[in-house]
C-alpha cells in the first residue's frame, strides 16, 4: 500500500458507505432532486473519504485530527440528508435506519481515530 489512509479500517468503511449512498440515490431519489438533495448527499458521503485521506497523508498528528474533524462533520451532513429523503419519503423506513446506523459507527470510528492521536 503506497498511502496510509489504504491501511485505516475507516477509511475502507466509508468507502463502503460512499457506495451505498451513490447507489441509494440512484435508485429511490426523484430526478428533480439530482442538483438538490441527490448531489449535496453524495459530495457530503465523498467528503468523508475523501477528508480522511487528504488528513492522513503526510500530516502531523494536529493536522490529520482537524480533518477527521472535517470528515465527521460531513458524515452528520449524510445523516440529516437522510432524515430530509426520509421525510420527503425517498427512504423507506428500513433502509434509512440501516444507514443512519453505519452513519453512527463510522461516526464512533473517526472519533476514536481522532481521540488516539
Amino acid at each position: 500500500m503506497a498511502f496510509k489512509f489504504e491501511s485505516l479500517q475507516v477509511w475502507h468503511k466509508a468507502l463502503d458507505l460512499t457506495d451505498e449512498i451513490h447507489v441509494l440515490t440512484k435508485k429511490k431519489f426523484p430526478k428533480n432532486e439530482l442538483f438538490i438533495l441527490t448531489s449535496q448527499i453524495k459530495r457530503a458521503a465523498d467528503s468523508v473519504v475523501l477528508n480522511i485521506a487528504e488528513g492522513s497523508t503526510g500530516q502531523t498528528d494536529a493536522v490529520f485530527k482537524t480533518f477527521l474533524g472535517y470528515s465527521l462533520r460531513s458524515g452528520i451532513e449524510v445523516v440529516s440528508c437522510l432524515f430530509i429523503a426520509k421525510r420527503r419519503a425517498y427512504l423507506a423506513e428500513d433502509d434509512f435506519q440501516r444507514l443512519y446506523n453505519e452513519y453512527e459507527a463510522l461516526s464512533k470510528m473517526i472519533t476514536a481515530l481522532r481521540n488516539s492521536l
